[in-house]
């Protein structure tokens, strides 16, 4: 595990389960679900690279490069493998200090047919905790990649998030896209109701500003700010659950087939990179 303290925040890292995190505190309160048991789906967060949400079947044509992705949802025969390859495999801590924390990880090409390498960057400070993820293509052709978080957040029947877009989209049973409603401006999809009033799993497009997230009963917000690049954000509010999902992402469901105009197109030797900032915040 790898621990990391400033201005309040307390973040504990475990590299070798998928770079993932642990836990985020602040001032000794839990801003994202703490891990909860001994799977993936049971830390508070984890990284989506080199693609986010899922592929469906498995399979993809780029034109230059096509193949198929064995289904990959741990312990589910589930058809769609989904958040490409990072959250299944050991990172390595590359640098590490008090305050902040190096991790990578490389992949070397075969159902992906680029290999990459990922990195991940993770700052402590006065603003809250600063993540960046980057995947840099290793191969000799052009790599579509998609980016993004996962993290988990605590939820009570009194939990409001906000985020304004202009589109969500509508999914089949199994979670792909199937139609897009879309407003000429961006909205607040819950209309300031508590999280508890929707139960969803899909993408909303068109981000604009940042994500926002209440726990009256505990006096404490959560202002997320992602990159630019992070247009999308896929929001998950399982019925009866005591936590819900706000994932900033770089693309829609299924994109490399759907849209591949979305993806990140990476030259070799190109990286790209996003980023953002989770700052707490008490309420009164």
């Amino acid at each position: 595990m790898t621990i990391l303290e400033a201005h309040g925040y307390r973040l504990e890292l475990a590299p070798e389960r998928g770079g993932a995190v642990l836990r985020l505190d602040w001032r000794g309160e839990a801003l994202m679900r703490p891990v909860c048991g001994d799977t993936i789906f049971d830390v508070a967060s984890f990284p989506l690279v080199p693609f986010s949400n899922r592929i469906a079947r498995g399979r993809f044509n780029t034109g230059a490069r096509k193949g198929t992705i064995a289904p990959n949802f741990p312990g589910s025969d589930h058809p769609h493998p989904l958040h490409g390859f990072g959250w299944l495999s050991a990172w390595d801590v590359v640098e590490q200090s008090e305050t902040s924390a190096v991790l990578e990880h490389s992949y070397p090409g075969g159902e992906w047919p680029w290999p990459y390498r990922a990195r991940q960057i993770f700052e402590l400070g006065a603003e809250g905790m600063k993540t960046t993820l980057s995947v840099t293509n290793l191969g000799e052709a052009t790599m579509p990649a998609g980016l993004g978080f996962h993290p988990y957040f605590p939820r009570d029947a009194t939990t409001v998030y906000r985020g304004r877009h202009h589109g969500e989209w509508y999914n089949t049973p199994d979670c792909l896209p199937s139609s897009l409603d879309e407003h000429e401006e961006a909205i607040d999809w819950w209309q300031g109701q508590p999280v508890d009033s929707r139960a969803v799993d899909t993408a909303y497009t068109g981000r604009e500003g940042v994500l926002e997230i209440d726990w009256p009963a505990r006096r404490l917000g959560l202002t997320i700010t992602p990159s630019p690049e992070l247009t999308t954000t896929v929001v998950f509010t399982p019925e009866g659950q005591d936590y819900f999902c706000v994932e900033p992402v770089s693309h829609a469901t299924d994109a490399i087939n759907r849209a591949p105009e979305t993806m990140l197109w990476l030259e070799p030797g190109e990286t790209a990179e996003v980023g953002m900032t989770m700052s707490a915040r008490s309420l009164a």
